[in-house]
């Protein structure tokens, strides 16, 4: 699968679960309740999933550009930090003001989330990626499955 259908599936997945996750972190963290955490959550996977497109377009790009295919662990891990730093620059202003609360209470508790969403970016990407195959940046000309 390759091109807007890969990402559209992507997305879908990949932040669906995030909502749910975000959610219930959210709420443990902030005191809030489940529905206004919801509601951060929602906003959060909005801003994220703009991000990802912007990111893995121009991650997509750059890896098309080099000469080892494929997607190695290190370049698995420079994936998901690139994303993840880049979410919380965008996320931590947002969770300030939502929550009522400083920047550095903001970014705490997204500090809290970013452990768990970078764990999860890898082995979501992972787990897509053995699932559908490599995007045609990291596979060359034939983007199929890996063998486990």
């Amino acid at each position: 699968m390759q091109g807007i259908k890969r990402r559209v599936v992507y997305i879908s997945l990949y932040e669906g679960i995030a909502i749910v996750a975000a959610s219930i972190g959210l709420a443990l963290m902030s005191g809030e309740g489940l529905g206004h955490s919801g509601v951060l959550a929602v906003i959060a996977s909005v801003i994220a999933v703009l991000w990802n497109l912007t990111f893995n377009a121009l991650f997509e790009r750059w890896e098309s550009r080099q000469a080892v295919r494929g997607r190695s662990l290190r370049r698995r891990i420079a994936h998901a930090v690139g994303f993840e730093g880049g979410l919380v620059a965008f996320l931590v202003p947002v969770f300030a003001w939502f929550l009522g609360v400083s920047l550095w209470q903001a970014l705490m508790m997204d500090l809290g989330l970013v452990v768990f969403f970078l764990i999860y970016t890898f082995v979501f990407n992972w787990g897509f990626d053995r699932v559908f195959g490599l995007p045609a940046s990291a596979a060359g000309t034939e983007a199929a499955p890996q063998p486990a």
